[in-house]
């Protein structure tokens, strides 16, 4: 099975408008362009849809989004305002793999740049990992790992010590993609029984640069996207990037 993740569309209400180093809608429909031709099975999108908070950033995103040919799906980031979202098309919490399951974690905190989980969302979490063993990704805005970069790692996750402990009894976690952070980003948390891959992605707008230790934009580098071939207990990834 093929899936394919898309990151960080930060999408106005102006189909026109600019980013610091581009157009967003105009970025998003070629990376979709792109991942339509690698014919996968299922897209997830992480997160920072819009980057207004409005109701036609949303429709622009799931125009552009239903272009791709297959299943997609798409969750909340910092930058989203999940009433509208929903209003528009419904966000999923769990997706079926073909042997697979894909939880979707809500790591948004109202008006915060960081995200967060809590004892409630980690206690929903091991719930539904205790219902079913099947090799499992989670989807999530917010890295769960230092990336490396001061100013983004004091926005990730930040409880981040206790969702790995939550993990550390489900062996059945594999892998967990991540937005937030746009840039390609591999990296892996060691548990008790084995470790846990963690990947960003890169934005289909502007991207950050990587190891900066206050913002700063990549403008050397494109927009992208990931692509995982999942097959029955294991899975091949890699990062595509879209000319403009």
């Amino acid at each position: 099975m093929r899936l394919v993740q898309i990151t960080d569309c930060h999408l106005h209400a102006d189909p026109a408008a600019r980013s610091r180093a581009g157009f967003p809608l105009r970025q998003l429909e070629a990376v979709v362009a792109a991942v339509g031709r690698e014919r996968p099975d299922l897209v997830v999108v992480t997160g920072d849809i819009s980057q207004d908070e409005t109701d036609a950033s949303y429709r622009l995103a799931d125009q552009a989004l239903s272009r791709l040919g297959c299943p997609w799906f798409w969750l909340t980031g910092n930058h989203d305002e999940p009433a509208l979202m929903a209003a528009v098309r419904e966000v999923h919490d769990e997706i079926e793999l073909d042997g697979w399951r894909l939880l979707v974690l809500d790591t948004r905190v109202s008006g915060q740049p960081h995200g967060e989980l809590g004892p409630e969302r980690l206690a929903e979490l091991v719930e539904r990992l205790e219902q079913d063993p099947r090799p499992t990704l989670l989807a999530m805005h917010h890295p769960p790992l230092a990336i490396g970069s001061a100013w983004l790692d004091e926005i990730g996750l930040i409880d981040r010590d206790a969702f790995w402990q939550t993990l550390a009894a489900y062996p059945q976690v594999k892998a967990v993609l991540c937005g937030h952070i746009h840039q390609a980003f591999a990296s892996h948390q060691r548990q008790a029984e084995g470790k846990v891959l963690v990947y960003g992605c890169p934005s289909t707008t502007d991207q950050f640069l990587p190891g900066s230790a206050e913002f700063a934009i990549d403008e050397a580098s494109r927009p992208g996207y990931r692509v995982l071939d999942l097959y029955e207990d294991e899975w091949v990834t890699w990062v595509e990037r879209v000319d403009l």
